[in-house]
């Protein structure tokens, strides 16, 4: 645990558990879907308290705030401690347009069962 001195990003993801392995935390930030202080960030970028990391995972954005650096993957416990999440509370059920759902082996949609499932999407 170092706690001030600056550790590679894809290492600190891994060490809070944000991420299962560290290769898949490497792959992340290659992909694009890491961010600190609001800039892309590479794999070897160090982060240090204080900094602002966004993250997407599974389609949602959460937003973390650097506490305290760690090297090596630590308890759950402690690693909650690193970390503050201020990861706004997802939308509630209503507010989430409906999946449309078809059928299996029902075919392709007609031209108005199309228009239909357009509208039901918002376009």
């Amino acid at each position: 645990m170092n706690g001030e001195a600056p550790v590679r990003i894809d290492a600190w993801l891994w060490a809070v558990r944000q991420f299962k392995t560290r290769s898949a935390a490497t792959a992340a930030c290659r992909a694009g879907h890491v961010r600190v202080n609001g800039e892309r960030a590479k794999a070897a970028q160090p982060v240090r308290p204080g900094d602002e990391v966004r993250v997407r995972i599974a389609g949602f954005d959460r937003q973390l705030i650097v506490r305290r650096t760690l090297v090596k993957r630590v308890s759950a416990t402690l690693a909650a401690e690193a970390v503050d999440d201020r990861t706004p509370p997802p939308p509630p059920r209503e507010s989430v347009a409906a999946v449309v759902t078809r059928d299996r082996g029902s075919g392709r949609p007609t031209k108005r069962e199309r228009r239909d499932i357009e509208r039901l999407r918002g376009h």
